[in-house]
């Protein structure tokens, strides 16, 4: 029997889009191909992006004519959602990335960007939310709940294995969030440069790269916090456990939150999460119960919280042992993979048969 065949429209760099490829080749058996718009969406960019997403039809269907694909993916619920929409391949997935997928909610796109999306939910046979909370916001949208999988994709415990690495000693920070303004970075290095004037050891991780390097090396500089803070830059996700394993704390400030795959890795390697008061954030941590929600208006509170957290060693090793088995049961890559595997199969079986 030949291999189902699925076009994924999205950006394959993403570690998220490639967890969800890799989990589809291994517990579905699926055969892939790929498609991405080539222009970012930032800036100036995005007249181009437009441009290119009128012309990517005849592209996607050149690709489905020489494919011919069984179904067809969608990474977000705006730009590939509507691709997808209209690509005429049945079934249609796509998935919600982020709250509502239209950011920046200030964007002069906002309203075009809710007319593709809408589309796509209308058309979709499956929709993606990763975790509850992008229920809210498909539900304001009107969509057909019953079409919505809530299942995020999770992480391979195998690879991201437990380690307590908290020898009581000194604050062993790490970040794993991409360099862009809306992580907030400058923030995180502000609280430790407090952290520092209260005389308390301190090491920052952190990993990425992004449009605020340079900016946040000098600013490190200028905080006199040089020497504790390394930055380093963009890493092989191979090497992601190892550096996560010899932390102890794992910060985590965006302005915004959907289900993020970064928390999940940090609290199965044994990070004590101190992550912004979000909505995304608050459907895994609990208040002092198995992490730390932080205010981010200012440095101080996350300083607050940090020294808190550092003076109270026996709640950060009994809240990183239960965070541990909260991904075990809930985000298990092996468990949940399979789920939305078998269910990409059922679809595809079930359009089989009715046409």
């Amino acid at each position: 029997m030949s291999k189902k065949r699925i076009l994924f429209l999205g950006e394959t760099y993403r570690a998220d889009a490639l967890t969800w490829m890799h989990g589809l080749k291994e517990f579905g058996d699926f055969e892939i191909v790929t498609w991405e718009l080539q222009t970012s969406s930032n800036g100036i960019n995005r007249i181009k992006r437009l441009i290119e997403l009128t012309k990517a039809i005849l592209t996607i269907k050149s690709i489905i004519k020489k494919f011919n694909p069984d179904m067809v993916i969608a990474e977000r619920t705006t730009s590939y959602g509507y691709l997808a929409a209209i690509s005429g391949i049945k079934p249609v997935v796509i998935a919600q990335q982020g709250i509502t997928d239209l950011w920046p909610l200030n964007s002069p796109l906002y309203i075009f960007k809710k007319i593709l999306q809408d589309y796509a939910f209308k058309k979709a046979d499956l929709i993606h939310a990763w975790g509850n909370v992008m229920e809210i916001h498909m539900k304001k949208s009107n969509v057909d709940m019953s079409k919505v999988m809530v299942l995020p994709k999770g992480i391979n415990l195998d690879y991201f294995e437990f380690k307590d690495n908290d020898n009581g000693k000194l604050i062993n920070a790490i970040v794993t969030r991409s360099l862009q303004p809306e992580y907030q970075h400058e923030l995180i290095l502000k609280a430790f440069s407090i952290i520092k004037q209260k005389n308390i050891s301190f090491k920052l991780t952190i990993i990425g790269e992004g449009t605020e390097l340079n900016k946040l090396k000098s600013l490190a500089k200028e905080l006199n916090i040089a020497d504790e803070v390394f930055f380093a830059g963009k890493i092989n996700n191979n090497d992601i456990p190892k550096f996560l394993q010899q932390a102890n704390f794992y910060i985590s400030t965006p302005i915004t939150e959907g289900v993020s795959a970064s928390l999940f890795e940090a609290m199965a390697c044994g990070c004590f999460p101190i992550v912004s008061d979000l909505p995304g954030n608050r459907s895994w941590i609990s208040q002092k119960e198995n992490g730390i929600l932080v205010n981010i208006e200012n440095e101080f509170n996350l300083a607050k919280e940090l020294e808190w957290a550092f003076n109270n060693r026996d709640f950060t090793k009994k809240s990183i042992a239960e965070n541990r088995k909260l991904v075990e049961e809930n985000a298990n890559y092996q468990i949940n993979m399979k789920k939305i595997a078998d269910t990409y199969n059922d679809l595809i079986n079930f359009k089989s048969t009715t046409t």
